[in-house]
């Protein structure tokens, strides 16, 4: 069966009698996860009678699956088995496990699937199983899992903070997970973050840079712009990341430049406050909206490395980002 976002936080604290659990995606720290989730509803405490880890060519052998699943545990209690870097070769086998008594719950984490996918086709049809899709999460679905993360260390951070994070931090799951488990142990129990301390904890790296990039591109700070976007990108900020995060501060600029500074919300950024306001005074709607068109095909182009290759294309993100300071320079000098 396929498994919808509204049903899956019940699921992963009680599967119930679903004997295999495919996690499918892009996001392979965020399939880590929730995998995990699963096997602590079944197996706590990772108890070594009742977790099995089968690596996927001895699963793939015929019986070997199934065999592995009609297993009992020495001690008792239902048993958990986790298959990584899951592929169609595990359909059958998959198959076999679903078509014979027991209650062991098959784990299994593949990368993306398509939608042909023998595997993931047998998941998604059959009651027996669950078809959990694993995709980076965006806007208020990012920053509800970083409040929600942070909570379970015992610590709240205010709403401009979260945004921040959400936008800067990239939506890698497992990544993610440490730099918001560093702000948790620099806040400590019960503490509370503010955007003073997110940037103390961890505005050193990439997510400073990009920031610092962002907003003196669309101030005219060409020089600015470049130097922040080649330190962001050494740091380890990858082409994608730096395009959306281009198109959301644009986005923002742009609600600014209709409705004004108070409707945005978040508020910006206290360090970014000057370059924004000065963006402000230059910047018409009607040409940011041009901006943002360009945007969205740079980012198309940035996917496909700009000729079909699935590498990303730094050139590409680099090309837009300085188009936009250059662009920016050019207004404000014609005031």
């Amino acid at each position: 069966m396929k498994l919808d976002a509204r049903r899956l936080a019940a699921f992963l604290k009680d599967p119930g009698t679903t004997r295999a659990a495919l996690l499918y995606g892009e996001d392979a720290g965020l399939a880590r996860e929730r995998a995990d989730a699963l096997q602590e509803a079944i197996a706590p405490g990772n108890d070594p009678f009742r977790v099995a880890d089968l690596p996927r060519d001895a699963a793939a052998r015929p019986g070997a699956l199934a065999g592995e699943a009609a297993a009992l545990s020495l001690i008792g209690g239902r048993r958990v088995i986790r298959v990584r870097d899951a592929t169609d070769a595990l359909a059958a086998p998959l198959r076999e496990v679903l078509e014979a008594p027991g209650d062991t719950l098959v784990i299994l984490e593949a990368g993306e699937l398509p939608a042909r996918s023998k595997l993931r086709q047998l998941a998604e049809t059959n009651p027996r199983a669950a078809a959990i899709a694993c995709y980076r999460e965006r806007g208020a679905e990012l920053s509800a899992s970083i409040a929600a993360i942070l909570r379970e260390a015992g610590v709240t951070a205010e709403p401009a903070a979260i945004a921040w994070l959400a936008g800067r931090l990239g939506d890698d799951r497992g990544t993610l997970r440490r730099e918001l488990e560093k702000l948790a142990l620099y806040a400590g129990p019960g503490g509370r973050l503010a955007e003073e301390d997110v940037l103390a904890c961890i505005g050193d790296g990439s997510a400073l840079e990009l920031d610092e990039a962002l907003v003196a591109a669309t101030a005219g700070d060409v020089a600015t712009a470049d130097r922040a976007l080649e330190s962001a990108m050494s740091e380890g900020a990858n082409p994608v990341q730096v395009l959306r995060a281009l198109l959301r501060h644009v986005q923002r600029l742009h609600l600014a430049s209709v409705a004004g500074m108070q409707a945005l919300q978040p508020p910006v950024f206290f360090r970014s406050r000057p370059g924004f306001e000065k963006a402000l005074r230059h910047w018409r709607p009607e040409i940011l909206e041009t901006v943002l068109a360009s945007l969205l095909e740079a980012e198309r182009l940035s996917k496909s490395g700009g000729t079909g290759r699935p590498v990303p294309d730094a050139a590409v993100a680099r090309t837009a980002l300085l188009t936009i300071a250059r662009q920016s320079a050019t207004l404000a000098r014609r005031g």
